[in-house]
């Protein structure tokens, strides 16, 4: 799949943008804080229906304006569709194929993207919140029934906080609606779980012959998802309520003093060990670096696998990041075979055939021009 091309209305600093694109490399140079992360970032919202960098929709909004409006057109294999995004103060409103969608897990998965910037380098060695984001984001690409059950987990865990919070200052003293939430928390927690082992797994599968080959067959990777419950993948579901279920019977006072929930999906970890040690702790930084781009390459491999169609990649201001073999490595991979696009200040230093035959755009204070 790729994007045809893309608008902008409001976004950030544009004002408004127009622009095409090839089905090959982009790349879009600028200095800094010119815009080029803000059409990388767009792209991404347009297919993710979130940022990467903001949890706060308002941020994505031109100053003094209403809303931002992001329209693009996808072409895949059964044809061309359009997308359309539009923010607000009073939320989201998604279009597909230019109807509305009621839920934003029905839109998203529609345009798969796979976005690499700086802070991706920190999946590994970053907090466990970063880690348990980026599975989220990803299995929604190909899982709207995921996308479902994480709102719903949300949901469910949010209601549950603020009871054990009322039962805390004694505004409460009723355990029988603490007990139903924690029969209904029970029931998606698990749901969640059982995806993210069957994930992790997929991953795993894909990642570690990347990571050989740009170790040079030196390195082993195995990547493990450890849950705040002693269970494992092959766990099955009757076993896992039990657990779960007796976990938080044991927690419930602890719970109640603190008043919020201590164990499930949002208290989960995803560890990577290469050549059997923990790289956050054991790892040097190029083995840090190999493995997160490993597994940015490996969740490229997973979704082609999941959905017939290679996402749409984008590469944040990352080569630079990368010593010369690792971006060798990495434009070699994705030559010919996905869309996409690179922001950078500068392509000298970078002798690479790929980037010589990309099409090359400019951006200068919110204003994008292809360069002839």
């Amino acid at each position: 799949m790729y994007i045809e091309d893309l608008e902008l209305e409001n976004y950030r600093n544009y004002k408004d943008l127009t622009i095409s694109f090839e089905n090959n490399v982009n790349v879009i140079l600028g200095e800094n804080a010119q815009g080029k992360t803000n059409v990388m970032e767009s792209i991404y919202v347009l297919g993710m229906a979130k940022s990467h960098r903001t949890s706060n929709d308002k941020d994505l909004i031109r100053w003094d304006e209403e809303y931002a409006k992001i329209k693009g057109r996808v072409q895949k294999s059964r044809g061309t569709i359009p997308l359309e995004l539009t923010i607000s103060k009073k939320g989201k409103k998604a279009k597909f194929n230019h109807i509305e969608q009621q839920k934003l897990s029905q839109y998203v998965g529609n345009m798969n993207v796979v976005m690499f910037a700086p802070e991706d380098l920190h999946l590994v060695k970053g907090s466990p919140q970063v880690r348990r984001r980026f599975i989220d984001m990803e299995i929604g690409q190909v899982s709207p029934v995921y996308l479902y059950d994480m709102s719903q987990f949300q949901k469910i865990l949010q209601q549950r906080n603020h009871y054990l919070k009322q039962l805390q200052i004694k505004r409460q003293t009723d355990f029988t609606f603490l007990h139903v939430l924690t029969e209904q928390y029970i029931e998606v927690a698990i749901r969640v779980i059982k995806k993210r082992f069957e994930f992790i797994q997929m991953l795993e599968n894909w990642a570690k012959p990347i990571h050989s080959g740009i170790s040079r067959g030196l390195e082993e990777l195995e990547i493990h998802y450890k849950p705040s419950i002693e269970v494992s993948g092959s766990t099955d579901w009757s076993k896992m309520v039990e657990v779960l279920t007796d976990k938080i019977s044991s927690l419930q006072n602890r719970e109640i003093e603190r008043g919020v929930t201590l164990v499930g999906p949002h208290r989960d970890e995803i560890l990577f060990f290469v050549n059997g040690r923990d790289v956050q702790t054991f790892g040097s930084q190029g083995q840090q670096r190999t493995t997160a781009l490993s597994v940015k390459l490996a969740e490229i491999e997973l979704i082609h696998s999941e959905i017939g169609e290679y996402p749409i990649l984008l590469l944040d201001d990352v080569l630079s990041e990368l010593d010369d073999y690792r971006q060798s490595h990495l434009l070699n991979t994705i030559k010919g075979k996905v869309q996409t696009f690179v922001t950078t200040t500068t392509i000298d230093g970078i002798d690479h055939q790929t980037l010589r035959e990309a099409t090359t755009f400019s951006v200068e204070n919110g204003v994008m021009v292809r360069v002839e």
